[in-house]
């Protein structure tokens, strides 16, 4: 749990508007990609779902359902980026337009909780990127489950 803006504790999730708020984010977040020549390759054919699961696993990490883990399970995650060999250029651009995202989808402006979501997408991006290029399973990041994120930094909460 959080301290939200105005005192009332809440999570991310609810921060964020709930299931039709995270949907939201994720799909003006995916039809940006789908617009980026830079990211298109690694979003395109094929991910009719990524909008559902994307959002399934940030409901999860905000504290919402658990439908990620229980539906597909962190392995799909680890699998899906598997062989990607995503760039520093695809990773910066990726947060570059969830922070965008953020705005198109009119989530909540408060600095605490915009450095909460952009912190949670650096650390995801960052462990994509490391297992998209691993070749054995000890070169995976070592996380296999959907981290918890809160408004705390991590190790003060």
């Amino acid at each position: 749990m959080n301290d939200a803006p105005g005192g009332d504790v809440s999570s991310l999730y609810e921060l964020a508007g709930g299931w039709q708020g995270l949907h939201r984010l994720e799909q003006a977040f995916y039809d940006s990609v789908l617009d980026d020549p830079v990211l298109r390759p690694l979003f395109g054919e094929g991910q009719a779902k990524h909008v559902e699961h994307l959002t399934m696993f940030t409901a999860e990490s905000f504290g919402g359902p658990d439908d990620f883990s229980r539906v597909l399970g962190f392995r799909h995650l680890i699998d899906v980026h598997r062989g990607l060999r995503i760039t520093d250029e695809q990773r910066r651009r990726f947060i570059d337009l969830y922070a965008a995202a953020l705005d198109a989808a009119d989530r909540p402006a408060d600095p605490a909780f915009r450095k909460a979501v952009m912190e949670h997408i650096e650390f995801g991006t960052a462990v994509a990127q490391q297992n998209s290029h691993a070749t054995t399973e000890e070169e995976l990041h070592p996380i296999r489950e959907v981290p918890l994120w809160t408004m705390d930094p991590p190790g003060e909460g």
